[in-house]
């Protein structure tokens, strides 16, 4: 079970922050052209938000 905890904190990081980045950037430019149908980047931004929030503290809590 800790593999798997290491394999989601060390491997996945990188494409949570990336989803991250990438609905970020599809809601701005949605909330500029007037769009307010924004319910899937909104969902998708707090979940990997929680995931990579969840791998830190992980990191963190096996580090000491």
């Amino acid at each position: 079970m800790e593999a798997f905890f290491s394999f989601n904190c060390f491997f996945l990081m990188p494409v949570y922050g990336f989803l991250f980045c990438f609905y970020f950037i599809k809601l701005i430019k949605k909330l500029i052209k007037g769009q307010n149908d924004t319910n899937v980047e909104a969902t998708v931004m707090t979940i990997t938000f929680i995931l990579i929030i969840w791998s830190i503290s992980y990191t963190v809590a096996i580090g000491n």
